[in-house]
C-alpha cells in the first residue's frame, strides 16, 4: 500500500489543506489563552485537538 502522497490531491483539496495549516497556529494560540483564563471541559478538549492537529501537519503527517 503506498503511502498517503499529498500532492496527489484534486487542487481544491490541497487548498483547503494549505488553508487549514495557515490558521491552525493563530487559533491554537487564542484557545491556549482562553484555556488558561476560562477552562472548561469542552475548551480543554477542544485545545487538545488544535495541538494534535498542528503536529500532524508539522511532522507532514496530513
Amino acid at each position: 500500500m503506498a503511502r498517503f502522497y499529498r500532492y496527489r490531491l484534486p487542487p481544491w483539496i490541497l487548498k483547503c489543506l494549505i488553508v487549514i495549516e495557515t490558521c491552525t497556529l493563530p487559533i491554537l494560540i487564542y484557545q491556549l489563552i482562553r484555556t488558561l483564563f476560562f477552562p472548561t471541559t469542552l475548551d480543554v478538549f477542544l485545545l487538545g485537538l488544535l495541538v494534535g492537529l498542528f503536529i500532524a501537519f508539522y511532522l507532514e503527517w496530513i
